[in-house]
């Protein structure tokens, strides 16, 4: 059984590893792949995730959020302040500490499934 066949591309994506062997860093940046795994030689660079991870961390943070706040109104009525104080950095702490890992997840997802993008740039 090969290193590779051993390896969750899902979970390695998540925690910001290569998806094919898990090793060494995906991201270059904050949210920039690195163009070719330096441990592996696998090319990141055809994966391109696009907008999909921002979209769907703003439904799931925007529901956390709303929910939290409208559930925070009708039952203890804050005056607006505390609404401005405790949702607006929680939603913007959870947009940012979730694009990450749901950016690993959808390049990881899209080199698993060896989506169209990926495989024409593989084959050029």
């Amino acid at each position: 059984m090969t290193q590779a066949a051993r390896v969750n591309p899902f979970l390695a994506g998540a925690l910001g590893r290569c998806p094919n062997c898990a090793q060494a860093p995906l991201f270059a940046g904050f949210l920039t792949p690195t163009p070719r795994c330096p441990r592996c030689g696998y090319a990141l660079a055809a994966a391109d995730s696009g907008d999909g991870p921002a979209v769907f961390v703003i439904m799931i943070v925007g529901f956390l959020v709303v929910f939290g706040a409208l559930f925070t109104e009708v039952a203890y009525h804050p005056p607006v302040w505390v609404h401005l104080v405790v949702w607006l950095p929680l939603g913007a702490a959870l947009c940012l500490g979730l694009l990450r890992p749901m950016k690993g997840l959808m390049i990881a997802a899209q080199i698993r499934n060896k989506a169209a993008q990926h495989r024409r740039d593989e084959e050029a």
